[in-house]
C-alpha cells in the first residue's frame, strides 16, 4: 500500500522558486510568479515518477516559448540557438530536479525513474489524483507543476 503524500502547494511553490533562484534566474531578474491556478498547458510536458513507499508522479508542463526559456537558461545558450533537443534535454532535467526535491519529502525508500518528455502531445495519469499543484508564470509564459499520486496498488 502506498503511503499518501503531504505535500502543499505552498512547498511546491518553495521547492520551485528555489530551484529558479539557483539554475534559471542566478541573477534574480526574472523570477517564477504565482499565477492564477488555470489547465496546465500541454505544449511541453516533463515528468519524473517515483516509486516505493510513496508512488506518484512529478509533471512539469509548459508552453513551448517557456521551455525554450528553461532549455536557454539552463544550458547557457542564446535564445535563438534552442533546438528541439535542448527543451527536451533542459525540460527533461527540471522535472528531475524537482522530482528529486518532491521525493526527498516522501516517505522512504523510494526511487526517482528517468524523466519523459513529451511535445505537442496528449497526457494523461488516468489512475492518479493531484496532490498538490503550482500555477506560474516566468517571463510572461505559463508553467505549471503538479504532483500527482497514484491510486494503483503496487504489487507485493
Amino acid at each position: 500500500m502506498t503511503t499518501s503524500a503531504t505535500l502543499t502547494d505552498t512547498d511546491l511553490f518553495a521547492i520551485a522558486e528555489q530551484i529558479w533562484a539557483s539554475y534559471l534566474d542566478v541573477e534574480g531578474t526574472s523570477p517564477l510568479l504565482e499565477a492564477p491556478r488555470t489547465a496546465p498547458s500541454s505544449d511541453v510536458c516533463a515528468s519524473v515518477s517515483v516509486t516505493g513507499a510513496w508512488v506518484g508522479h512529478i509533471v512539469v508542463s509548459c508552453s513551448m516559448p517557456a521551455a525554450r526559456n528553461v532549455a536557454a537558461a539552463l544550458l547557457g545558450i542564446d535564445l535563438d540557438g534552442v533546438a528541439r533537443e535542448d527543451v527536451t534535454d533542459a525540460l527533461g532535467e527540471l522535472a528531475n530536479i524537482i522530482g528529486g526535491n518532491v521525493k526527498s519529502l516522501m516517505p522512504e525508500p523510494s526511487a526517482l525513474s528517468l524523466p519523459i518528455v513529451l511535445i505537442d502531445g496528449n497526457t494523461g495519469w488516468p489512475s492518479a489524483s493531484e496532490v498538490s499543484r503550482l500555477s506560474g508564470e516566468w517571463l510572461g509564459e505559463p508553467i505549471s507543476v503538479q504532483v500527482l499520486e497514484s491510486s494503483v496498488e503496487k504489487e507485493a
